[in-house]
């Protein structure tokens, strides 16, 4: 059903509840302590998260923040304590639940499939986001089509024009940093190479300015460039 990544080091515990896991369908990776896991995990991702607070070498809250600046991947700590302190802490660096130890392998399974049935739910919608036809002004770009439209009719542009009008899209009335589009549309991120940005924009204005577009590629110095409404130029 689900790869699972579970730190504990307490050794009867971490293969009593691999094992149950393991029955109920689950890949499971067991680790001694959050460092070997967030290795893994670094290599890796996985879909969920099982961490012990108290382990040596990196605590649970140690490896939960290093794994949220990375991943918003499900993550559900465990604890012998029991305290608001601890739950709130918890809940406030990032974690999706808290489980206070001993506990029932059902009562973790329950949580768990709902944490995954959320997830599950959240990136589909998130899909459907970005699978949506995007329109800015008189501009529509079609997905499905994959094609640009200023007042219905299809304009002329390159693949490389097509994903940078499309990204500014996104990001309508959003100064962008040019190292970011250059890293997003090229995967490049040299400073000597960014006057194809410019390039690529130029080129674009010149487009949607003769198709008649009410929308306009700004260009942020310094910083990027922002897609906003010819009038407020």
């Amino acid at each position: 059903m689900a790869a699972i990544y579970y730190a504990d080091d307490e050794e009867n515990i971490r293969e009593v509840v691999g094992s149950f896991l393991a029955n109920e369908g689950h890949e499971v990776r067991t680790f001694e302590n959050g460092d070997l896991l967030f290795e893994a995990f670094e290599k890796q991702e996985c879909d969920l998260v099982i961490l012990d607070i108290m382990m040596p070498g990196t605590d649970g809250i140690g490896i939960l923040q290093k794994i949220r600046k990375i991943s918003n991947v499900p993550v559900i700590l465990l604890t012998a304590k029991d305290t608001d302190m601890d739950y709130y802490n918890g809940l406030a660096l990032g974690s999706d639940d808290y489980l206070t130890k001993p506990f029932k392998p059902l009562i973790l399974s329950a949580k768990i499939n709902a944490l995954l049935r959320r997830s599950r739910y959240e990136n589909t919608a998130k899909k459907r986001e970005e699978e949506k036809d995007l329109s800015c002004g008189n501009v529509k770009y079609s997905r499905v089509k994959h094609e640009v439209t200023v007042n219905h009719a299809v304009i002329s542009l390159t693949p490389t024009e097509m994903r940078f009008l499309a990204y500014m899209m996104q990001h309508f009335e959003e100064a962008v940093q040019k190292e970011v589009l250059l890293d997003e549309i090229w995967g490049i991120n040299s400073e000597i190479e960014s006057r194809v940005a410019d390039e690529t924009n130029r080129r674009l204005r010149k487009k949607l300015t003769a198709a008649g577009a009410d929308v306009y590629i700004q260009t942020v110095w310094g910083y990027g460039f922002k897609l906003t409404r010819i009038s407020e130029q």
